[in-house]
């Protein structure tokens, strides 16, 4: 197929290459950004141009479709088919992908292509010496074709700058062939709309099984011709006159999840008027604002440069999933990760976007019948155990966010709890899942244990004392598991028999009772219900004994070891979620020493600031997260629990905006115990502090002794 426009002469642009450096970096924040933290190894970070919870992520896809290729990106990898405008971060899926602009120069093949030979598709070598990325902006030349790429975005559109060299052969191709990894196109479709703009969607199906995206490109210049080409005519090359050396051209591309004119109004509304250099000015302004709702004062730059990449890590996701003056709603909500810390740091530093994440969450339930457990681009995947969006919904009641609405909150999570799907119906007739009901019954289990116990929290934080008893009781459904004999949590039939062989060191990757993870990790998986488990062990002395264990235990793994499992001090694995709890159960347990200890050696060891500065997947923020709340000295054990127990404060102050003011943490001394912990001056006898003294605002003084 074939449109041709009359050929119209292109305004030379006196654009010069946006350097994004130009800033006074003593009050920039974002200096101390670098999206590429993360991106080797199995970080899966997204590195490319985004604002915070963006609908676009838009930035380079390699060639590569594997696990570690998720986020589309990795430092091993630098092949580029195109600048794709949606992309998922750190998770361990991938899909996404959408909408793949790529500049190029003379005649191309059209499709993805392979390593080792150019010729099979229009993907070229990226020059990673010469690339640029900031919290909001990216650049790299594409040495093929001697282009030089950049991009900044708004909350819903991508903005390309592609500068060329001499050529009578420019051209930019719109490829809605390929997505990421699982996902594949299933109707695509592209048309113009004037000789500057092009606009169709891409419907796929993969992890993400009916996901719809809209655009519309607008191009500076006015196009020669437009072509459609490759398998069912899923690439369109939009041809322009002969360019002189460095001339350039941008690309306006709105998106939307329903429709082309949504998407063409998202465009309009946040970038008519503006020029690159604008957006990405403004793009690095909102980046500035948001990474000041957490301040800390060091003068060591690596430590700066981990604890705001952190920051920026956590505000790419969950993405924003409305066209322009809808009611707010998110799309990407990796619910089992991000409950754990995540979720509960937004409850601290930005409570309005807490409240619209769980309304979103609560709009999910009153259409789908069920709060979300992994919501992907209008889509439930269901990966992953349990009833993770329960919790988020049942902190918010706890913490009387404001603009969630307790009552509507609580039909949402009781009607998730008792469905009967995914092994609940055999967990309440026999009070806990047995391994015949699901596969990996007993982290299934446990996390219906977890939700529940937040459920009851919330119950009891709206009076409702009947519901908080019952809830408490399901949530001890954990206690089945515990084989006195063992010491750990080990998987039961429907008779109560333990499943055998046993061996804690064994890992059966998606295969047996224990999610990612072992008997090791999973005895420890019962932030709800400490006391319980101490009960269990036959003491509070015996717990710590056996905690100690853990971190001190053979990192020997046996059988189908899941990748997950990464990040390890004995038997605790900080690269995979289950675990992020442990080290504050000290805390709980009456030895914050050793949760001082232990954070600062996890943030000090396993967090830097290179590409493989990551233990594990950042799975949507929640790795990043951990840093950050940790960081600050404190963490949320309980599910729903409104109380922080305490670590260490890795930074001599940091000051937190609450609306109370200000809530500020000070570390006085470099030692590893604390002496004593003061609020507002009066010394705590307990080792936490509660959601509401963070909210008032003051200052957490920590006396630590060496």
């Amino acid at each position: 197929m074939k449109i041709r426009y009359t050929a119209m002469t292109a305004a030379a642009l006196a654009v010069t290459v946006a350097s994004c450096g130009s800033r006074d970096s003593v009050s920039q924040l974002t200096d101390y950004v670098d999206p590429t933290i993360g991106s080797g190894a199995h970080g899966h970070v997204f590195v490319g141009a985004s604002v915070p919870y963006g609908m676009v992520q838009l930035g380079p896809t390699s060639i590569t479709q594997a696990w570690d290729w998720t986020s589309g990106y990795h430092e091993s990898d630098s092949t580029v088919i195109g600048f794709s405008h949606t992309h998922l971060s750190g998770t361990g899926v991938g899909d996404l992908f959408d909408i793949t602009l790529m500049p190029v120069t003379g005649e191309v093949t059209y499709a993805r292509g392979n390593h080792g030979d150019p010729e099979s598709g229009m993907w070229s070598y990226a020059d990673r010496s010469k690339e640029v990325a900031k919290a909001g902006y990216y650049a790299v030349p594409l040495t093929r074709y001697g282009i030089l790429a950049e991009m900044t975005a708004t909350n819903r559109v991508g903005f390309h700058r592609y500068t060329f060299p001499a050529t009578d052969s420019a051209a930019i191709v719109i490829d809605l062939q390929n997505g990421g990894c699982w996902d594949n196109a299933t109707d695509t479709e592209m048309m113009p709309m004037s000789d500057r703009m092009i606009a169709g969607h891409r419907f796929s199906t993969g992890w993400s099984d009916d996901q719809k995206v809209y655009f519309a490109a607008e191009f500076s210049e006015p196009f020669d011709e437009f072509t459609l080409h490759g398998f069912e005519n899923r690439f369109g090359r939009v041809s322009f006159a002969p360019m002189k050396e460095g001339a350039q051209v941008t690309v306006r591309v709105g998106i939307s999840p329903t429709s082309v004119e949504a998407a063409i109004a998202n465009m309009r509304v946040e970038t008519d008027g503006k020029n690159f250099d604008r957006v990405a000015a403004e793009a690095d302004s909102i980046w500035n604002r948001e990474l000041a709702r957490v301040t800390v004062e060091s003068d060591d730059t690596t430590e700066l440069r981990k604890f705001y990449t952190a920051m920026y890590h956590v505000m790419i996701l969950p993405a924003t999933f409305n066209d322009y003056g809808a009611a707010p709603a998110y799309t990407i909500l990796s619910l089992w990760d991000t409950y754990r810390t995540h979720l509960p740091l937004l409850s601290i530093i930005d409570r309005e976007r807490s409240a619209e994440i769980v309304n979103s969450m609560i709009d999910l339930y009153e259409k789908e019948g069920h709060l979300p457990v992994w919501h992907l681009w209008g889509c439930e995947n269901y990966c992953m155990v349990g009833n993770p969006g329960i919790i988020p919904v049942a902190d918010a009641v706890v913490k009387r966010t404001p603009g969630v609405d307790a009552a509507r909150a609580m039909k949402a999570m009781l009607a998730t709890a008792n469905d009967t799907t995914r092994g609940l119906g055999e967990r309440r007739r026999l009070g806990y899942t047995p391994v015949e009901a699901i596969n990996e019954a007993l982290s299934y289990d446990m996390e219906y244990a977890i939700a529940d116990a937040a459920i009851a929290n919330a119950a009891k934080a709206t009076g409702d004392t009947a519901t908080a008893a019952e809830f408490t009781g399901r949530s001890h459904s954990w206690r089945h598991y515990f084989d006195a004999s063992t010491g750990f949590v080990r998987g039961r039939d429907r008779a109560g028999k333990w499943r055998e062989p046993f061996d804690p060191n064994f890992v059966d990757h998606r295969n047996n009772d224990y999610t990612e993870g072992n008997a090791w990790q999973y005895t420890w998986l019962v932030p709800h219900d400490v006391d319980g488990l101490v009960e269990k062990f036959g003491s509070r002395e015996i717990t710590i004994e056996r905690l100690d264990s853990l971190f001190t235990a053979d990192s020997s793994l046996r059988g189908n070891v899941s990748p997950d499992i990464t990040g390890l001090i004995g038997q605790y694995v900080h690269g995979n979620e289950p675990s992020h709890h442990i080290i504050y159960l000290y805390s709980m347990l009456g030895r914050p020493d050793k949760a001082a200890e232990l954070s600062n050696r996890v943030i000090t060891t396993l967090y830097d600031d290179s590409r493989t500065g990551l233990s594990g997947n950042e799975d949507c923020g929640q790795m990043s997260a951990w840093l950050v709340m940790s960081a600050l000295g404190f963490y949320q054990i309980e599910p729903a629990g409104a109380r922080y127990w305490f670590g260490r404060p890795h930074f001599r102050q940091a000051s937190v905006k609450v609306p109370g003011g200000t809530f500020t943490i000070v570390r006085r001394g470099d030692g590893m115990k604390p002496e004593k912990v003061t609020l507002n001056g009066r010394e705590l006898d307990r080792n936490y502090i509660t959601h509401d003294e963070i909210m008032a605002g003051g200052e957490l003084v920590f006396v630590m002794e060496p």
